[in-house]
């Protein structure tokens, strides 16, 4: 794989020296009392340059996590033949367990449990979240109308209306666990078996692809 140039070497460390900034002052004074302007001093960075990175203050919290994922949808475009879109789904939520992505929940290192706390502790970020998830669902909906599993538009956007709901609430459980003093490794077979039956019970209705 080619390496990086210069110029994308050197957007990559303002990119994550603007994060690593607002994210320790957000820790230490909480998401509504700290401003952009305190963000673009701490890193040492105009704020039209700020928002060429991260458009919205909430990105600068969400971005940090959400981006780089592959999406349901790739996951399901991607899934291997003979395997049902909600077994591949199951799979990499799975995946993502072991991994401890904090979307998940499931991750006890001090940067993911300031972003949850910010997260529960803040409406707007939460209504950002939901924006950014609304949308992924609208493509997870597509991509299974295209494979035609199911072959009908409100049935698709049924099944991915509840996938989301699956892994949100799996999530929800974790993250619960976390900020109530348990390690993710302690946490972590009771999250695999909870996600194991969500997705059981999903796989498990007459339209499921």
């Amino acid at each position: 794989m080619e390496e990086p140039g210069l110029r994308e070497r050197k957007k990559r460390r303002t990119r994550e020296a603007i994060a690593e900034a607002a994210f320790a002052l957000f820790q230490e004074s909480g998401f509504d009392g700290v401003s952009v302007a305190d963000i673009a001093a701490a890193a040492e960075v105009s704020k039209p340059t700020l928002f060429a990175y991260f458009p919205t203050k909430e990105d600068l919290v969400l971005r940090r996590f959400i981006n780089g994922g592959r999406g349901s949808a790739l996951v399901v475009r991607e899934r291997p033949s003979g395997t049902s879109a909600l077994s591949a789904l199951r799979q990499y939520f799975l995946d993502r367990l072991a991994d401890r992505d904090p979307l998940t929940g499931l991750n006890d290192t001090p940067a993911a449990i300031t972003f949850h706390n910010l997260l529960y502790s803040t409406p707007a970020l939460m209504a950002h979240l939901a924006g950014f998830m609304l949308v992924q669902e609208q493509d997870l909906a597509d991509e299974l109308l295209a494979s035609g599993q199911p072959s009908d538009e409100f049935t698709a956007h049924l099944v991915a209306g509840q996938v989301f709901s699956t892994q949100r609430i799996l999530s929800h459980y974790n993250a619960l666990a976390i900020r109530s003093g348990h390690s993710a490794d302690d946490i972590y077979p009771a999250a695999v078996t909870r996600a194991e039956t969500a997705f059981g019970l999903l796989e498990s209705q007459t339209f499921t692809p």
